[in-house]
């Protein structure tokens, strides 16, 4: 069965082309939905049975650490590893390049990547994700995604799938849809969001 539409009560409507305006809604509206960060992020797990993906077992997934108010992909990456699925974090190695992924380790081990960000150190080994759980600021029907802006997630996932075949499912909470979304030529669309309320495929006619 075919999953039902966005509901329209969660989306934003009509948003502005502005992305620079557009991006500070977007985290106004996220600051507020994360009052129920914790449920919402487990709701994720509970999800799982729906991502279109039937074994776990032996892929390797990238996930990303969580800021305050993202919704917290943890208990969906404990859940994955439970099942054989080995975990990975995008790591920055410089402003204008692809991400690249090194597995999970110990929060004592991080250290600073090029844009600051906790990750996993230079020793451990460069892995390709076959699946990449992406974070981001909005989402429409069609896989579009709004993310912070400095274009780590465009370039890497245009590397990645110019490599290969790679599975890339937006986590997001619910109140994060858009009615529609400005995409430029360089924006990589989603494969699905993943929500609390569920999951749905990005529609090639949306």
């Amino acid at each position: 069965m075919a999953p039902p539409p966005f509901p329209p009560d969660v989306e934003i409507a009509s948003p502005p082309g502005d992305k620079a305006a557009l991006r500070k809604m977007l985290r106004a509206r996220r600051r507020m939905l994360a009052a129920d960060r914790a449920t919402a992020s487990q709701a994720l797990a509970d999800r799982v049975a729906e991502l279109p993906v039937a074994d776990w077992a032996g892929l390797c997934v990238s996930v990303y650490l969580a800021d305050a108010f993202e919704i917290d992909p943890a208990p969906l990456a404990a859940l994955l590893a439970g099942r054989g699925a080995r975990i990975v974090l995008p790591v920055v190695i410089a402003r204008d390049r692809p991400l690249v992924f090194r597995p999970q380790v110990p929060a004592e081990r991080f250290v600073p990547d090029a844009a600051g960000i906790p990750a996993p150190p230079p020793t451990e080994p460069e892995l390709t994700p076959d699946v990449v759980l992406a974070p981001l600021l909005g989402f429409d029907a069609s896989g579009g995604r709004m993310g912070q802006g400095g274009g780590y997630y465009d370039r890497t996932l245009a590397a990645l799938r110019a490599a290969g075949p790679v599975t890339v499912i937006g986590l997001a909470y619910a109140g994060q849809a858009c009615a529609t979304l400005p995409m430029g030529p360089h924006d990589q669309r989603l494969d699905g969001v993943l929500t609390e309320d569920g999951y749905r495929a990005a529609s090639s006619d949306a």
